[in-house]
């Protein structure tokens, strides 16, 4: 595979990535505003540019794993509907998650500047990508998702394509719909057992045994059981989506009494300071409403 690859955007979930794309032998060219970051990927193969203008000019592909529509605008010197000149000749991945409004206007910017672009969201926590487990949805150009969809291989496990911008990131709305009511859940369950003086160990046997269990519950019941609150996704960034999906459904005349419960739980929980903690943080919400 002859294709120089950029990967801009080394956070809790880029790191990770690039790292598995390092370690493939891909060497991306990175950047990132954190030089630690920056310093274990380029121990692990990478190729170090100096800037985000670098990154362009080096590669052909570059994969955005950045946290917001402010920072991808930055990086893209998009203002007033004009994308840089950098993306010419270039596809651009987002792999972010932002409003499907977003994506759509900017693929259309990205196009007239003579870029190609490509959504390609992904779902999956930190540790999914760490052991390139994700599963990638895609959406945008044929040619251009054909030519990106084999290079997230030592990233994902799997890949889907949804169709046109902005498919994959209306799809992975929907995933994280389902994610964000199961570990909201899962936490109230945590709760009810310890206010009834439950066995917490018992409870987690109990469930991993039974048709209710999955990767995501062994995961985070795990976590709620031992009082580990070290982020995976962190209860912000849930935030964030909670508000992405509830735009989402609001444009559309879709009714989400459930997430409008967890949009207000999330809320809560970043309010009561554990925002940088990870979602299952949730529970601290829920404490809160029984008045512990």
């Amino acid at each position: 595979m002859d294709t120089d690859i950029g990967f801009i955007g080394l956070g809790v979930m880029g790191r990770p990535m690039a790292l598995n794309l390092a370690r493939a032998g891909l060497a991306p060219i990175v950047w990132n505003r954190s030089e630690p970051a920056i310093e274990i990927l380029r121990e692990a193969g990478a190729r170090v540019a100096d800037s985000t203008e670098d990154v362009f000019r080096r590669a052909s592909v570059v994969f955005l794993m950045l946290a917001d529509e402010a920072a991808i605008d930055a990086v893209l010197e998009r203002a007033g509907g004009a994308v840089g000149a950098s993306v010419r000749g270039r596809i651009v991945v987002h792999m972010g998650t932002t409003s499907a409004e977003y994506s759509r206007a900017l693929e259309a910017d990205i196009r007239a500047a003579g870029g190609e672009y490509v959504e390609a969201p992904v779902s999956g926590s930190r540790g999914p990508a760490e052991q390139g487990t994700l599963v990638a949805m895609l959406a945008g150009e044929g040619a251009a998702v054909e030519r990106v969809r084999p290079l997230l291989a030592p990233m994902c496990s799997q890949s889907f394509v949804c169709g046109a911008v902005p498919a994959a990131l209306l799809m992975k709305l929907s995933v994280n719909l389902f994610l964000i009511s199961l570990v909201t859940g899962l936490a109230e369950s945590v709760h009810f057992a310890q206010r009834h003086g439950l066995d917490l160990s018992l409870l987690q046997a109990v469930l991993d045994a039974g048709p209710m269990a999955s990767q995501v519950s062994r995961v985070k019941l795990g976590k709620l059981t031992q009082d580990d609150f070290t982020v995976q996704a962190a209860a912000l960034d849930v935030l964030k989506n909670n508000r992405l999906i509830a735009e989402a459904a609001r444009a559309a005349g879709v009714a989400s009494p459930l997430l409008d419960v967890c949009h207000a739980l999330f809320g809560e929980t970043v309010q009561l300071g554990h925002g940088q903690e990870d979602m299952i943080a949730v529970l601290r919400a829920i404490e809160a409403r029984s008045g512990v």
